[in-house]
């Protein structure tokens, strides 16, 4: 079955006074679901936006934006995700740029004149209160609009590199990737026992994978705002799940907290993806809570993850294969080449290409991600960052990744990250940024390189570190590179106005 005929079925059968979603501690019923999908069925259909309509959803972590998706899904159209985090200028541009028809969105949005005009101009608003009325708010939906019949959903990649871009994720992409995820629902069982943790945005495709896959499984879901430890911690004690999803900083976040080990004892494992887990991490929560962390590799372009580690693969391999992103999962192939397309010796680093039905381009195409990796003789994975990461400083070659070790090699270091910032002489330069753990004295930016020289050729030093309490981040936790550039560029004019 697949996902769109599945969500129908859950709106039509589902017991009203079912739970279904639980949000500040109070639970959403699928009667208070099904009240949100038939109204919005009901509007877009009297406006004549029948199947493979373009519905802009400003997406929010809140029960009625999550029935808004069900029913865009149920009903044949396609989502096109709008994110509610970015500045009220940049919405409504990407609004502006995106060719709808329609925009759903809360009160709160739609009350900034800016987005509200740029809404308008692309057609109809359909403002959603958080009681879960929905209503037409202004304008009228454009009859020469885009539709995208067989597409499930359209949504910007994470952006930690530059501008986000649109994905369309086509239904057949979407169902090939819950099928080989082993999501399904129990034959002959509508609903089922259990609850999902979905702590990521919606509008990112960890949060929207997590929130769709667990409703399509038949699990209740337990939805927050956004990671934050306090109430994620009395969700997991409330609960009692097997299983939950964090990433990398929020792993640190429970073990730098000291969270006591009982609050969490029903935790078997924890899936950790949207960027690169250290193994001494992962080593350091499963010696603290029993949890076994299971790194997972994927990409917006292929629905979510194409490999991972189970359970028993982390129970049998993981002294041999830490740091590994696991194993192709069923159905998807993958294989390391060179430039020119040759393959490489397992074992070898090039770049990783992928073929399976999850992909855009279909289930015969291999597709080159932007991915440096090498498969070894046993079938695991490594990542070894971006083919398009390397800094090339005066023509010499700089992998971000070794310089972000050894700025993390310093006591103080929680977390480290590094960009190219362009440079007139030498084509550009390394650059970077530390995240302090808590409790420690900050250390210079000048003994920083002291520390980096100790393991680096000198053209491999940042030409500048900034000291944080936090770096930036996008919605799905990964360090936002174009921010931090930013934030360099902001310190160096200030070092030069000084």
């Amino acid at each position: 079955m697949g996902a769109r005929s599945r969500l129908a079925e859950l709106l039509s059968s589902a017991p009203a006074d079912a739970r279904a979603v639980e949000f500040e501690e109070s639970w959403w019923n699928w009667g208070a679901l099904r009240s949100i999908a038939r109204r919005l069925d009901a509007v877009l259909t009297e406006a004549g936006l029948g199947d493979g309509t373009r519905v802009g959803v400003v997406l929010e972590n809140r029960p009625e934006h999550l029935a808004v998706i069900c029913s865009v899904l149920a009903t044949n159209r396609c989502v096109v995700t709008l994110s509610p985090l970015q500045p009220p200028e940049r919405l409504a541009a990407d609004v502006a740029r995106s060719g709808l028809s329609v925009v759903v969105a809360s009160r709160g949005i739609l009350e900034d004149e800016g987005v509200l005009h740029a809404v308008t101009e692309a057609g109809l608003a359909l403002r959603l209160e958080t009681d879960g009325r929905l209503d037409r708010a202004a304008g009228r939906p454009r009859p020469d609009a885009e539709t995208a019949p067989g597409v499930s959903i359209e949504m910007l990649t994470s952006g930690t590199t530059g501008p986000p871009k649109r994905v369309r994720l086509l239904d057949r992409q979407f169902d090939t990737a819950l099928e080989s995820s082993g999501q399904r629902p129990r034959k002959g069982v509508l609903l089922r026992s259990g609850v999902g943790l979905v702590t990521t945005p919606l509008v990112h495709i960890g949060g929207l994978w997590s929130a769709v896959s667990g409703l399509y499984a038949g699990r209740r879901l337990v939805l927050l705002r956004r990671f934050s430890l306090e109430p994620w911690v009395r969700a997991v004690e409330r609960h009692r799940p097997p299983a939950a999803g964090l990433v990398p900083a929020a792993l640190r976040t429970v073990l730098d907290a000291k969270v006591p080990p009982e609050k969490l004892s029903s935790l078997r494992v924890v899936t950790c993806g949207t960027t690169y887990c250290p193994p001494e991490l992962a080593d350091a929560f499963f010696r603290a809570y029993g949890a076994r962390v299971l790194m997972t590799y994927g990409a917006t372009e292929f629905a979510g993850a194409v490999a991972a580690w189970t359970l028993p693969l982390h129970e049998k391999w993981w002294d041999a294969k830490a740091g590994s992103a696991g194993r192709p999962l069923p159905g998807v192939e993958m294989r390391v080449t060179e430039e020119d397309g040759t393959r490489v010796a397992p074992g070898e680093v090039g770049h990783l290409e992928i073929r399976t039905a999850q992909s855009p381009d279909g289930s015969d195409a291999w597709v080159r991600t932007s991915d440096l990796a090498r498969l070894d003789e046993d079938g695991f994975v490594w990542i070894h960052g971006r083919a398009d990461d390397a800094i090339i400083r005066g023509g010499f070659k700089v992998q971000p990744d070794q310089v972000r070790q050894a700025l993390e090699r310093h006591p103080a270091v929680h977390e480290a990250a590094v960009v190219a910032l362009p440079d007139a002489r030498l084509g550009h330069v390394p650059v970077a940024a530390v995240e302090l753990r808590p409790g420690h004295t900050p250390p210079s930016a000048q003994e920083l390189a002291i520390s980096c020289r100790e393991v680096l050729t000198p053209y491999e030093v940042p030409a500048h570190i900034l000291v944080l309490d936090a770096l930036p981040r996008t919605p799905s936790s990964k360090v936002s590179r174009v921010e931090l550039l930013d934030l360099v560029r902001a310190s160096l004019a200030a070092d030069g106005a000084a």
